[in-house]
């Protein structure tokens, strides 16, 4: 049975957020960075992550109910 998390994808990163961001299904046991990679979202253009809100790496196990954020590296000068 799957889980369900919320998604947010921030920046330049936002086009890449799918239209399931507000409910997203995972299987169990899937990870923050396997969620990125299903996305399509590339690993290089990624900076931060956040699970509930607490800084996190890619390879944590997400839980029904957790919130995703990412964001991308910071330019300007």
């Amino acid at each position: 049975m799957p889980i369900q998390i919320q998604i947010r994808l921030y920046a330049s990163l936002k086009p890449l957020e799918p239209p399931s961001a507000a409910s997203h299904p995972l299987a169990p046991g899937t990870t923050a960075g396997e969620v990125l990679a299903q996305l399509d979202v590339p690993s290089a253009r990624v900076k931060l992550v956040f699970v509930n809100g607490r800084k996190a790496d890619l390879s944590r196990v997400l839980e029904d109910g957790d919130r995703l954020g990412v964001f991308p590296p910071v330019g300007g000068g």
